[in-house]
């Protein structure tokens, strides 16, 4: 079993830069794919981006290619995301999630994951 606690949320201004980050718990957390999810008010919650246990594959959506970079450290159990040139439209509750993947995988479903933390408001004002 693996818990989740994200961390490093805030309020910022439009271009700014954050990093969050999710510290794991349990054995299995060099074996486990993670991804980060996002959700804003009255919206789906959706993938953000993803790296494989092997720390070899990653997967990033669309809008935040060039601006978001998803990194891990295993000695640490922590997964990183750096999100430079935030924009309003990245304002959400960010979500750490964690599932059991082979040596590549880095899932953009949100279905494939197992494990989730409670998750860290980014609130990006104009």
């Amino acid at each position: 079993q693996v818990q989740l606690v994200e961390s490093g949320g805030g309020l910022v201004q439009a271009g700014d830069s954050l990093r969050l980050s999710c510290a794991a718990s349990g054995r299995t957390f060099s074996t486990s794919s993670m991804g980060w999810f996002r959700q804003a008010p009255g919206k789906e919650r959706e993938f953000v981006a993803a790296i494989s246990w092997s720390d070899i594959g990653t997967n990033y959506a669309d809008s935040v290619k060039g601006r978001f970079t998803i990194s891990r450290d295993n000695a640490k159990n922590t997964v990183y995301l750096q999100m430079n040139s935030l924009k309003p439209e990245d304002t959400a509750v960010y979500y750490c999630a964690a599932y059991s993947g082979s040596y590549y995988s880095a899932s953009s479903s949100r279905y494939d994951y197992t494990y989730w933390g409670q998750g860290t408001q980014v609130t990006v004002s104009s």
